[in-house]
């Protein structure tokens, strides 16, 4: 059975750092990209980053690019999301997901078959 779990939010200062954790089993890493989501209250859920294990290429939304970055531990199996100069519009549940397939370089959440329950940050002002 496919799992993914997160962990690593709470709540920040604007300004301040988090990394969020994204731990897998019941699944090969180097077979299948991996991403990072948000859902914000109110709003619909927008992707933030992913990584393709095939190839190591990374992928950004614009409104992130420059502050996080994804990562992996191929030892741990699990992929991180270092999250710098956050703001508050930053304040959201993240997920972390499991792709249909290796090579996906976007995240597109119809991409996307397994996922997470999702860990909060929250960011004041």
């Amino acid at each position: 059975e496919v799992q993914l779990a997160e962990s690593g939010g709470g709540s920040v200062q604007a300004g301040g750092s988090l990394r969020l954790s994204c731990a897998f089993s019941g699944t090969a890493f180097d077979n299948y990209s991996i991403g990072w989501f948000r859902r914000a209250p109110g709003k619909e859920r927008e992707g933030v980053a992913c990584f393709s294990a095939s190839d190591s290429e990374t992928h950004y939304a614009d409104n992130v690019k420059g502050r996080f970055t994804i990562s992996r531990d191929n030892v741990r199996d699990a992929v991180y999301l270092q999250m710098t100069s956050l703001k508050p519009e930053d304040t959201a549940v993240y997920y972390c997901a499991r792709a249909r397939r290796n090579g996906v370089r976007t995240t597109t959440p119809s991409n996307y078959d397994y996922w997470g329950q999702g860990t909060q940050v929250t960011v004041s002002s």
